[in-house]
């Protein structure tokens, strides 16, 4: 199945789990970029019915878990909090250019009540995951590694939901932050990273930054690379892998954090 915008497939995909069959779910832009290395530009219902199926049968991609209400509750609740964290943002920075005079309470009613709704949201995934015993046995050794917080642990239960189940090429190339080669020849490009889930390498991004401050391993290589030479962007998305592929190990292992 193509994923629809809108998340319109979800009821589908529900009824199929409940009569016990397969489901796939792939993103759509992967369909056409199949659609064209194939040299398939018109596009009907019927041409993307076959097409699909085509897709399927060559390709076999991953079959789709079924996820449950509050499975799919814990892969929802991040998604509302960045949206909300992203208004937020928005309001901070019009109050800070008009929010003197008459405007300044609307803004600042504004913020609160989205503080409240960011908070709302936090007590109810955490609520979720408490409710499953697997995902709150892994939220508990996600958050012993220091720079490790609930918004972190959140995003990658809800978001990379693959995680401990992928060696660390796999796992770090789903979130985005594993280099690829742009060889051609003798020419040797740069190592760049791309693709992979955003909204995880965001977070990820942010958790890391604390972890060089607090984290004795993420700190000491993070210093190492600098200390080397490495641009200090290079550097953290480095220590993003690093961060990434020891939280993949520990979930895969069940071993808490040792320093």
């Amino acid at each position: 199945m193509s994923r629809p915008r809108g998340r319109y497939e979800l009821n589908f995909a529900r009824a199929a789990f409940e009569r016990d069959l397969p489901v796939v779910i792939v993103k759509p832009l992967s369909v056409r970029r199949y659609a064209g290395a194939i040299d398939q530009l018109a596009k009907t219902d019927r041409i993307d019915a076959a097409l699909i199926a085509e897709f399927g049968a060559k390709v076999q991609p991953r079959i789709s878990r079924n996820n449950g209400k509050n499975l799919r509750r814990i892969k929802d609740l991040p998604v509302s909090r960045r949206q909300l964290m992203n208004i937020r943002v928005q309001e901070l920075n019009r109050d800070e250019v008009m929010g003197d005079g008459i405007l300044e309470a609307s803004y600042r009613r504004i913020l609160k009540t989205l503080d409240k709704e960011i908070e709302w949201a936090d007590g109810q995934l955490s609520k979720a995951i408490e409710k499953e015993s697997s995902w709150s046995e892994k939220k508990r050794l996600l958050k012993s590694v220091p720079g490790v917080g609930d918004v972190l642990a959140h995003t990658l239960l809800g978001d990379l939901a693959e995680l401990g189940t992928l060696n660390n090429k796999q796992i770090a190339s789903l979130a985005g932050v594993a280099p690829f080669n742009r060889d051609s020849g003798k020419l040797k490009g740069k190592r760049r990273i791309q693709g992979g889930r955003r909204s995880v390498r965001v977070v990820l991004y942010m958790a890391t930054v604390s972890a060089t401050l607090c984290n004795p391993a993420i700190k000491a290589q993070y210093q190492q690379l600098v200390a080397k030479g490495k641009h200090k962007k290079v550097a953290l998305v480095a220590c993003m892998r690093k961060l990434l592929t020891v939280l993949n190990a520990m979930v895969r292992d069940q071993k808490e954090w040792v320093a």
